[in-house]
């Protein structure tokens, strides 16, 4: 007969292991993959510790896994490091965020007089998104992807258009506020824009796997490819010339190099407090967006900021809460899907978990 302590450990070990808890960043991973990505590389850090995970593959056609540190284009988080420069050139006295671009870009934008720098950052310039047209969706791509555009032949397209709403009465995105905004920061300073994000950003920060290409057409180094639908097959679009997005959306990045962009956004050691509250804070209760940076509230009551970016074949998220204790970053490698609000998911799922 068995005593009491050996049926108790006997029992323990015949007992079936209690099934270990899943990993969300590991779900939200495969969930991503499941609504229609190719692949997909998260990073998520949560009071110090990080978590990466990956899902599908690198390549089509190929078992390659998706590398975590590989590098990917991150399309409109680049408004993020735009604005930031611009915020430390206000912080230096060289650009004042309520003063008409006019007054340092002369005659450039038609009502220049009124629309103002914070404008532009807070996307309410009223000014036509020139991305209307020129397309980058489906075979319409080809047409366009190895083709220079200079940062005036892109304003030139939007200002060949009317304003869409009195400068400052309203929200609506406009990728033409930062190439506007890119070229305020080489008027300002006499380098252009993506080397003060170098100088400024980058290079303090040891974010060496983050470029600005301008031209080049490859990602450097280790990458997962990005495809798109044409004539009803997925197209490899890894090679292009960003110069489409210009300081809109052409820088390329990891997750590791995101994390310490964002990490040091919330720390105060790009922008002082005061500047980066208004980063922060939309212009109404109406809407998720600051200077530059995106801002939600998670289902769990945990607000963040950062920003999403999306370029042919790739989307970005890169996410702090306000305290950068809980930091989300991630590439998405597109392939029919998923739609945006996968982004957002994937920002609740981690940031609450």
């Amino acid at each position: 007969m068995l005593n009491t302590v050996s049926f108790v450990l006997t029992t323990a070990l015949l007992a079936p292991a209690a099934p270990a808890a899943a990993d969300p960043v590991r779900t939200a991973a495969q969930e991503t993959v499941s609504a229609g990505a190719t692949g997909v590389q998260i990073r998520a850090v949560r009071d110090g510790h990080t978590r990466t995970a990956t899902a599908g593959v690198s390549e089509l056609d190929s078992r390659k896994p998706v590398s975590p540190t590989g590098r990917f284009r991150i399309g409109s988080t680049t408004k993020s490091f735009v604005a930031t420069v611009v915020l430390q050139l206000v912080a230096e006295h060289r650009i004042e965020l309520d003063t008409p671009v006019e007054r340092y870009l002369p005659g450039l934008l038609p009502r220049g007089e009124e629309i103002t720098v914070r404008m532009l950052l807070q996307h309410t310039s009223g000014l036509y998104n020139y991305l209307r047209s020129i397309s980058l969706a489906g075979a319409d791509l080809e047409k366009v992807r190895y083709q220079h555009f200079s940062p005036e032949s892109l304003v030139a397209i939007a200002t060949a258009r009317p304003l869409e709403f009195p400068p400052g009465s309203r929200f609506s995105y406009s990728n033409t506020n930062y190439v506007v905004l890119g070229m305020l920061v080489e008027r300002a300073t006499g380098h252009a824009w993506g080397e003060e994000v170098t100088r400024r950003i980058l290079r303090p920060l040891g974010m060496h796997q983050t470029s600005v290409p301008g031209d080049r057409t490859r990602i450097p180094g280790r990458h997962a490819h990005g495809y798109q639908e044409m004539n009803g097959k997925l197209a490899d679009i890894s090679e292009l010339n960003p110069s489409v997005a210009g300081a809109s959306g052409e820088m390329i990045s990891t997750t590791v190099d995101l994390d310490k962009f964002v990490q040091a956004l919330a720390a105060g050691r790009l922008v002082p407090p005061a500047l980066l509250g208004q980063m922060t804070t939309p212009r109404s209760a109406t809407e998720e967006y600051g200077l530059g940076l995106q801002i939600r509230t998670t289902p769990c009551g945990i607000p963040v900021f950062g920003h999403t970016g999306g370029i042919p074949g790739y989307g970005t998220i890169a996410f702090t809460s306000a305290d950068g204790k809980r930091r989300v970053e991630a590439s998405l490698t597109m392939g029919r899907g998923p739609g945006d609000d996968a982004y957002y998911s994937l920002i609740d799922k981690v940031i609450c978990a």
